[in-house]
């Protein structure tokens, strides 16, 4: 799951980072992905609110969800059997992505928005298709990266790092 929050930093919507991992059999990570644009669509030229009188000007009929980018980028033959850990309970358009590639178990942190019909399809499709999915609890409250250890065990300077690629998170 913590894989799944690193991930969702990377996302560029301002409102709602979201981001997915999954992993096979063995608990070996095989895809990662977070809510963005198509690729070739620049973020810097899309909506990103969600309230508009026009659909078009919001980002509901543009942004691709972390599951569908996670198994999008997967860097194995395919994801059957394996499960994914998600931010969110997966929207009715996530849970077909997640039946049709053959993940077996979703994880989820949060399932804030149960009551909608697109959650509360997406909980009927993966109950009919043998989908397994749960609620993460997590052991602990924070993960902290110390870059400090990281620094010493590798000789390198995170500071300088970040202001030579200002692309990092």
């Amino acid at each position: 799951m913590a894989t799944a929050f690193l991930s969702a930093q990377r996302s560029k919507d301002p409102r709602t980072q979201v981001g997915a991992c999954i992993v096979n059999e063995e608990n070996k990570i095989v895809g990662i992905g977070y809510n963005g644009m198509p690729v070739g669509c620049h973020d810097d030229e899309m909506p990103w609110g969600r309230d508009s009188d026009n659909i078009l000007e919001t980002k509901q009929l543009y942004v691709c969800h972390a599951e569908l980018n996670a198994v999008l980028n997967k860097n194995s033959a395919d994801v059957k059997n394996c499960t994914i850990y998600v931010a969110l309970f997966p929207c009715n358009e996530c849970a077909k992505v997640v039946i049709q590639s053959g993940i077996k178990e979703v994880v989820y942190y949060s399932d804030k928005y149960k009551d909608k019909p697109e959650f509360v399809a997406s909980k009927k499709m993966l109950d009919m298709a043998g989908v397994k999915y749960r609620q993460h609890i997590p052991k602990q409250k924070q993960i902290l990266i110390d870059f400090t250890a990281i620094d010493a065990m590798t000789g390198t300077n995170v500071k300088e790092v970040l202001k030579a690629d200002q692309t990092s998170f």
